[in-house]
């Protein structure tokens, strides 16, 4: 039985990222994940590209424009997309079976230009307000607004007194990496779902 085609959009860094993509590659080799990956990243040599090289992923760059057509040129053979660290907005692909991780708690602290360090300020301000006592890993599926997908998936970390802004985003990492090829591995195997239009409509075994 042939496995289903996933596709990672992973921006990556100048410096480096792409520790979920290795992640999700990783987990596709030790029975958590079952998929055929490959990877797509709108930046030329970073940590992903580098990734990619050394487990022999397919790695694809392209510069856009970031349209649908171009999205969908991407994609196109793949049974779903995974987003893990892509930080432009998409649009184009089907929602169905398009999906996101994101560091943060949703909907409070997504949408656009909240990714990544961004989320950890904006959770660690709002905790010394003593308005929140926990972060949370989330994932979604993809519609074309920023982060407003039905959510599918949440784990809560708690906040520690004295937690910085990094020392949350090294605990919120290590929850992604745990839980991120568990639930993919359900979205892949149509234990999660939904119709694409309507959020009441998702099914999920973790919500």
């Amino acid at each position: 039985m042939n496995k289903p085609k996933l596709t990672v959009f992973a921006s990556g860094s100048k410096t480096g990222g792409g520790s979920g993509f290795e992640n999700l590659v990783k987990a596709s080799r030790n029975g958590i994940l079952d998929a055929e990956i490959r990877v797509v990243s709108s930046r030329e040599n970073t940590g992903v590209k580098k990734i990619a090289d050394e487990l022999g992923v397919p790695f694809t760059y392209s510069a856009g424009p970031w349209t649908k057509e171009t999205y969908q040129e991407l994609a196109k053979g793949s049974d779903f997309v995974a987003l893990s660290g892509w930080l432009k907005l998409v649009t184009g692909l089907d929602p169905r079976t398009t999906f996101n991780i994101h560091p943060g708690p949703l909907p409070r602290f997504g949408g656009e230009r909240m990714y990544g360090h961004y989320v950890h300020e904006a959770v660690i301000e709002a905790f010394n307000r003593g308005e929140i006592t926990h972060s949370a890993v989330t994932m979604h599926f993809v519609t074309e607004k920023f982060d407003e997908g039905p959510v599918f998936f949440r784990k809560a970390i708690e906040i520690i007194p004295g937690d910085t802004a990094d020392s949350l985003s090294a605990r919120v990492n290590t929850v992604e990496h745990l839980y991120q090829p568990i639930v993919t591995d359900a979205v892949l195997k149509g234990k999660i779902w939904w119709d694409g239009k309507n959020p009441d409509s998702l099914h999920s075994i973790y919500i």
